[in-house]
């Protein structure tokens, strides 16, 4: 079965409405261009405010009930496509998530995942915003198959894909808001980015499943921090084999992928049936002595 996706690696250093009104003027293109899903970067329809603390941010937050919601569903159903739909969540008074829903191509909501590793870092302030999620790491069923959709931080964790493949994901897809320190050397820079795209590519090789990475492009910062980020989203195949791969501009990706060639290329390598799962206890813990 081949599918077509839109990456969407735009700026989203704007308002909620400049985004939505973007949004929708490429979710149309995207139509016009046969796609079969689209999908955003993280946080994509505000500039990244986890850069700082600041509880004003919270108002950014939307329930499940908020019109931007429907506006988007509705743009499902009459485009007739998928889409990946980042945005930040608030489930009730105190309890925020970093959260996507998969809207299907009649504009049903498919399923919700929540981001599980939250980090807090330099510019990467997430604790303060995010509860970690508690839907657990599972595919979300669509009309053209499982996704295995994870956010941003959680691509650093072979677990979280793994477990994703086992029930049956025929691809991953990461959301991502991720740059670089403009203070940083153009070295460490590099080797930041090349890390990014290794370990993503060794999902896909470690799970024989396509991957598809969407960040965030264009430099935002407070008075303190600056962050550049450095697009590069990419799809890859089940080898790790680049499809396609943007560059540190504003892109939109048009990829066709094989979700067939799985099949194919596990009965070449077969890493699921030589896993030791019984030998692997140990994985549970945090710390091995």
């Amino acid at each position: 079965m081949n599918i077509k996706v839109c990456l969407v690696q735009k700026i989203c250093n704007f308002t909620l409405d400049e985004n939505i009104l973007q949004s929708e003027r490429i979710i149309s293109q995207a139509r016009e261009n046969n796609a079969d899903i689209i999908v955003f970067s993280e946080l994509f329809l505000n500039r990244y405010f986890c850069i700082s603390y600041d509880p004003k941010n919270f108002d950014l937050a939307f329930d499940d009930n908020s019109n931007v919601i429907k506006i988007f569903q509705n743009l499902a159903r009459n485009n007739n496509i998928a889409i990946v739909f980042p945005y930040f969540e608030k489930r009730s008074q105190g309890i925020y998530h970093n959260s996507v829903i998969l809207f299907d191509k009649n504009g049903s909501i498919a399923g919700k995942y929540r981001k599980m590793h939250i980090p807090d870092d330099p510019g990467y302030f997430e604790k303060y915003y995010f509860t970690p999620g508690d839907l657990g790491f599972e595919p979300i069923t669509c009309s053209f198959g499982k996704i295995g959709i994870l956010i941003c931080w959680d691509q650093w964790f072979p677990e979280a894909a793994r477990i994703m493949a086992l029930k049956g994901a025929q691809m991953l897809i990461y959301p991502t808001a991720i740059g670089f320190d403009p203070n940083d050397s153009k070295l460490e820079q590099k080797k930041q980015l090349d890390s990014w795209l290794t370990i993503q590519r060794s999902h896909a090789i470690a799970n024989s499943i396509p991957v598809i990475s969407v960040n965030r492009v264009g430099l935002e910062s407070n008075n303190k921090q600056k962050i550049r980020f450095w697009g590069n989203s990419f799809v890859c195949g089940p080898q790790g084999e680049f499809l396609e791969r943007a560059k540190e501009t504003e892109q939109i990706l048009y990829v066709n992928v094989d979700l067939d060639q799985s099949e194919r290329v596990r009965r070449l390598w077969p890493f699921f049936r030589d896993r030791r799962y019984n030998d692997y206890a140990e994985i549970i813990k945090c710390f091995v002595d």
